[in-house]
């Protein structure tokens, strides 16, 4: 591909899929297909999106912290706990054969597909938050089994993420996405430092896309967008399916 053409699509890709990954979740199911297409083995493209991932939620993170939303400490157990996860599911992502990988990120990108599809667009609100006692634990818990999905492939987990948070912490929406933002930049930047350590990232290919989700993610934590929403989501459920489609007939 053109080298012009290759950075402009990083970009584009980049900027949506930050956009995606600060307002719910799914990005890394634009991000590591295309990673793909560009010619990335899957291990290493799979590296590669760590730094997309960082970068985005460090944007995001950015964003919130302007408007002073946090659940600081919460936040910094469940992202250390994840961190542990991360690094026994990067390690398990890198010892797979890419075909068998190809085909999990098929499969997974149609579940989490019809999970977008099929969600309620609103989740619980103005509930009394849950963040220490046994909840705590059980978000603890969690979150080193979500760090080891996230390690693996980390595709579709903010989804995973925000119904967690929202259904066992009952933090708001605003607050859910704020704490994923990050947790997953806590933990993605484990992994990253993991993949890198096995020579699996491509630094060139993963910052020009990095570059798109910083501002991506900052103005989309910043603005909440509502109109547009089911354009996007269709669009999103659109090339997922196109994609797998793809991962999982042509190799």
């Amino acid at each position: 591909m053109d080298s012009i053409l290759e950075v402009f699509l990083l970009i584009i890709v980049g900027f949506f899929a930050g956009i995606i990954n600060t307002l719910s979740g799914g990005g890394s199911l634009f991000t590591l297909p295309v990673l793909i297409f560009l010619g990335l083995p899957p291990s290493v493209a799979n590296g590669t999106n760590r730094i997309a991932i960082v970068i985005s939620s460090l944007g995001g993170v950015l964003g919130y912290q302007s408007k002073n939303i946090n659940t600081f400490p919460f936040s910094i157990y469940l992202g250390i706990s994840a961190s542990i996860g991360s690094i026994i599911g990067a390690q398990i992502a890198l010892q797979l054969d890419g075909a068998i990988f190809n085909k999990i990120l098929a499969v997974i990108m149609i579940i989490v597909g019809l999970i977008i599809l099929l969600r309620q667009n609103s989740l619980s609100s103005n509930l009394p938050e849950r963040l220490t006692g046994k909840y705590l634990i059980y978000a603890v818990f969690g979150f080193f089994i979500i760090g080891i999905y996230g390690g693996f492939i980390n595709a579709g987990i903010g989804i995973v993420i925000m119904i967690f948070l929202n259904s066992l912490n009952r933090l708001s929406m605003v607050k859910t996405n704020a704490t994923k933002v990050l947790v997953v930049m806590i933990y993605s930047a484990v992994a990253l430092i993991f993949f890198a350590f096995n020579n699996a990232v491509n630094w060139r290919l993963g910052l020009l896309m990095a570059l798109g989700t910083l501002f991506g993610a900052w103005w989309a934590s910043r603005w909440s967008i509502k109109k547009g929403d089911t354009v996007i989501r269709i669009a999103m459920l659109l090339t997922i399916f196109l994609m797998a489609i793809k991962l999982w007939f042509f190799e």
